[in-house]
Order: C-alpha cells, then sequence, then structure tokens
C-alpha cells in the first residue's frame, strides 16, 4: 500500500542554483518585458512586482497584458540552453533510486510549462524516476501556480488524492527551495514540508551574477524577482533565519535520508 506521495520540486532543486538558469531566465524575462515596449527600469520594476504579487511573472503579464503564454514559454523557457548547462548528477539519481516504491510515490511540481519539466527531467536522467508531472498550464490563462492553495489541490488530484481528506493531505511531502511554496504545502495540511536552502560558496554566489561579490551585493539591491529572491536566501542564510510554517531545512537533498528516514530502503539508508 501506499504511505506516501513526495513531490520534488525541479528547478533549482533537483539541480543547483550554481548553473546561472536562473540568472538566464531572468535576463529573457526582462527582455520579454523590454520588447512589450517597456523602458529597461520599468521593465524590471514589473518583473520584480508581478513575481512578488502572483508567484510568477508571467501570471501578471497574462493579466494585464493579455500576452500568449505559449510565447512567453517559447521566448523564455524553451529557449534557455539547458544542455549545455545542466548534466547528470548520479547521486541524485540513486538518492531516488534508494526510495522504496513499494510505499511511496514520486512526483514532481514545477511552475513551469510541462514542456521544460520534461526537458530538464530528461536532461538530468530522472524523467524515469518521476511517477508524474505537477506543472503550470499555459495553454489555459487561469493556470494555477505555487503558493496557490489550487495548484496543491491539483497536485492531490492528479495523484489520485482526495485534497479534502485530512489522511491523504498528511501522507503528501514537499520539497522546494522557494520558502513560499514550501509554506504554501504546509498550509494545505501536507504531512511534512521541506525547504532547501542550498548553501552556494562566495564564487558560486559571484558566479551567479557574473561578478565579484561587490557586484552580487548590488543585485541584491535591486528588484529582481525570484533569482534575487533565491541569492539572497543563500547569502543571508543563518540559523537564525525565519522558518515558522515549515518542518524542516536542508542544504543538500541527501539529507532527506535524515529528514524522511521511512521513504527510503531500510538498506540503502543504513549504507548511506
Amino acid at each position: 500500500m501506499t504511505e506516501h506521495f513526495v513531490f520534488f520540486d525541479i528547478d533549482n532543486c533537483l539541480y543547483s542554483a550554481s548553473t546561472s538558469i536562473s540568472k538566464l531566465m531572468m535576463h529573457k524575462i526582462r527582455q520579454y518585458f523590454m520588447d512589450l515596449g517597456f523602458p529597461t527600469e520599468e521593465a524590471e520594476e514589473l518583473h520584480s512586482s508581478y513575481y512578488r504579487q502572483y508567484g510568477l511573472a508571467i501570471r501578471g503579464l497574462v493579466k494585464h497584458h493579455e500576452i500568449d503564454p505559449l510565447d512567453f514559454n517559447a521566448k523564455c523557457d524553451a529557449s534557455l540552453p539547458l544542455e549545455d548547462l545542466l548534466k547528470p548528477d548520479p547521486s541524485i539519481r540513486q538518492l531516488l533510486l534508494d526510495i522504496d516504491r513499494s510505499k511511496v510515490r514520486v512526483w514532481a511540481a514545477t511552475n513551469a510549462y510541462i514542456t521544460h519539466a520534461e526537458r530538464v527531467l530528461n536532461i538530468l536522467n530522472l524523467r524515469d524516476l518521476v511517477e508524474g508531472i505537477v506543472s503550470c498550464d499555459y495553454t489555459d490563462p487561469d493556470f494555477v501556480c505555487k503558493p496557490e492553495a489550487e495548484y496543491y489541490q491539483l497536485a492531490m488530484k492528479m495523484a489520485g488524492l482526495d485534497p479534502q481528506s485530512p489522511s491523504d493531505r498528511a501522507r503528501c511531502l514537499f520539497v522546494d527551495d522557494s520558502l513560499s511554496n514550501v509554506r504554501g504545502a504546509k498550509k494545505e495540511g501536507w504531512g511534512s514540508s521541506v525547504w532547501f536552502r542550498e548553501k552556494l560558496s562566495t564564487e558560486q554566489r559571484a558566479h551567479l551574477v557574473s561578478g565579484d561579490e561587490a557586484t552580487a551585493q548590488s543585485a541584491l539591491r535591486a528588484p529582481s524577482g525570484s533569482f534575487a529572491e533565491q541569492l539572497k536566501q543563500s547569502m543571508e542564510a543563518s540559523n537564525e533565519t525565519p522558518t515558522e510554517g515549515i518542518d524542516a531545512v536542508i542544504s543538500n537533498l541527501h539529507q532527506l535520508r535524515e529528514t524522511w528516514p521511512f521513504l527510503f530502503k531500510s538498506s540503502t539508508n543504513q549504507d548511506a
């Protein structure tokens, strides 16, 4: 009998933020705003504002500027050179292989379009280890995204669970690099919600903004949407960071063996 359903975020979770994919995505989204006729400063402000208000910049673009979400996907997500930036990590594949599939079902849960999610998982050599993918349906102008309650309810329905059932909600586990998304899952009554707060070195942080530490600090002072949020969380990570509304904080996905030991085959967890 399936006891638990674990939902993994994809971007900056199943691979490191040090790949700079978020930085490239930020630049492409800014350019999309500017191609709509917005000057650079206003494009930056709108990008940041829509991200904070709606969870995704594209939500604000659809709502206020009636853009075609699939056009946005083609010019932003789909245009990323992922094959040049990502490579499989055998240790992450082994982590997922060690999950006891006799009692656990593994899903991916992303705020990207399905084609991006499939592409990333295939490059990482993880697609065969994920039963299904919860994504943002860009073909629907009213698509839902994390951290909206409807997203987590959709995830449960796709996995064959009843969102209204407290016992079914308690069977859901979630890990994400966004604190607000993790809190969203916990607010929905999911059994355990874990924040993946990756700790990056000074060199990695500087690389994310293509400069030195001073450049990184400058980027933090600018409204920059999700990329700056991720960078800020890494740079300011400490034991004193408020983590109300979540169950655990990890800096490495392999720490899930200790956080959720009941997910893994007993022999592999003892050997890990």
